[in-house]
């Protein structure tokens, strides 16, 4: 269910520190809490100087902006939800976020059809989908060879195709950081 009621998330570090990113109440948007972002930004050191992000299921589009406001060389969003797409086209601007690149599409679209490589992705899809893990196997296939994979889920995560290189739990959610 959506509504027109706004909601804001605060960015927590970096160049945009406590400016607000805006988004559309809604039932699947969650964005990643500031505790999960506090260490997940500690987990890839706080300066993303010549990092290439990709935030899949951007929703809020939250940890794509955190990462611009920590020096991440672009970050493409990728958000199936027009209106949600909308939402980060307008926190884009309002940013001044000339490296972020808005994609309306589905993630499933966007990796079948993308040679791009990244070195940082952020796989935090609707908790929802009932299996997470198979996108990681097509994400795979987007990383730069020393790349990483943010992977946040309801679910504790016991694939074997990435090694874990960090993981923790907050409430409900597990969260990883996979090479």
């Amino acid at each position: 269910m959506n509504s027109n009621k706004k909601s804001t998330v605060k960015i927590i570090g970096g160049s945009w520190k406590r400016k607000n990113i805006f988004f559309n109440d809604s039932n699947s948007l969650r964005p990643s809490l500031n505790r999960v972002r506090e260490t997940l930004f500690n987990w890839l050191d706080q300066d993303l100087s010549y990092k290439k992000c990709l935030d899949l299921f951007a929703g809020s589009g939250v940890l794509g902006f955190e990462s611009l406001s920590r020096n991440a060389e672009s970050c493409s969003f990728v958000e199936k939800n027009k209106s949600t797409a909308l939402n980060l086209t307008d926190n884009m601007n309002n940013l001044n976020a000339e490296n972020a690149f808005i994609i309306n599409t589905s993630a499933e679209i966007f990796l079948e059809n993308s040679d791009d490589l990244f070195d940082i992705i952020f796989y935090d899809p609707p908790f929802s989908i009932v299996n997470p893990n198979l996108f990681l196997f097509e994400i795979k296939n987007h990383l730069k060879p020393e790349g990483v994979i943010y992977f946040e889920t309801n679910k504790q995560y016991i694939g074997k195709e990435f090694k874990i290189l960090k993981n923790s739990k907050a409430g409900k959610v597990y969260f990883y950081l996979l090479q």
